[in-house]
């Protein structure tokens, strides 16, 4: 997560999906009708995302697994809905937080970014201040006490930074940041990797499924999206325009 408040993009967020490979999703569109003017990547599994974007409201919320104590089975709810709840609000959502396994929840706009943390007994708010920051499932990693933290943020921090442009290629309107969000070609197995890939003792794969990378502008929002993260070529540029899919797909040939 990049903030700038005084830049053309002011918020730009570089967000890596980890989890199970047979849990099964769908690629980021217009999925929630009681929320339609979100985009996300959908979880079929509990109907949630763990990223929704307002494109009209110029804000993005992403969502991570935390640490701590666990809801009881019996009423626990799906963290998936939280990016949906802060991303359509612009705030926290006002829930009982007993509902949720631990979390950290980051809200970007143009007013800036916020992280909020629960870890099962008590919820703490932070505001990022400029700069790059990476946010793990311990949460704001400020002493780069992780690998991947010293390995990658300075490369992020010391790539260009994304002007807006409307249009063109990931290539072209990402340019720098497009290499670190692909993971720089560091190996898998390798403790800095940002592109994961794990085989369990139980046989379950658990891997990098997705990248997603979001820039939030005054003149509006920038997103893309990475299906294959083995396979940069992938990469490929959301439609944020409104209406639905097949009303998109006319636009666009139009």
């Amino acid at each position: 997560m990049s903030v700038e408040p005084e830049a053309g993009t002011p918020v730009l967020l570089a967000g890596v999906r980890d989890e199970f490979v047979t849990r099964p999703w769908m690629s980021p569109d217009r999925h929630w009708p009681a929320y339609p003017e979100l985009i996300g990547g959908r979880d079929l599994e509990a109907g949630g995302t763990w990223l929704a974007a307002d494109p009209a409201g110029r804000r993005v919320a992403a969502l991570l697994n935390g640490d701590g104590v666990a809801a009881p089975a019996a009423r626990r709810h799906s963290r998936g809905e939280l990016p949906l709840l802060a991303a359509a609000a612009g705030e926290f959502p006002a829930l009982d937080l007993s509902w949720y396994d631990p979390f950290h929840l980051v809200l970007g706009g143009l007013d800036g970014v916020r992280l909020w943390s629960w870890d099962g007994r008590s919820l703490t708010e932070e505001k990022l201040p400029e700069g790059v920051h990476v946010i793990v499932n311990t949460g704001w990693d400020r002493d780069e006490s992780q690998p991947r933290t010293a390995w990658f943020r300075p490369r992020f921090a010391r790539a260009a930074r994304p002007g807006w442009t409307t249009g063109g290629s990931p290539e072209r309107f990402w340019g720098e940041w497009l290499d670190p969000a692909s993971g720089a070609g560091v190996p898998w197995d390798d403790p800095r990797a940002l592109i994961m890939r794990r085989r369990l003792p139980d046989g379950r794969v658990f891997a990098s499924l997705s990248v997603t990378l979001v820039a939030v502008a005054e003149q509006g929002m920038r997103y893309d999206f990475c299906p294959q993260p083995d396979d940069p070529a992938t990469w490929h540029e959301i439609d944020t325009s409104w209406g639905a899919p097949a009303d998109r797909v006319r636009r666009r040939r139009g």
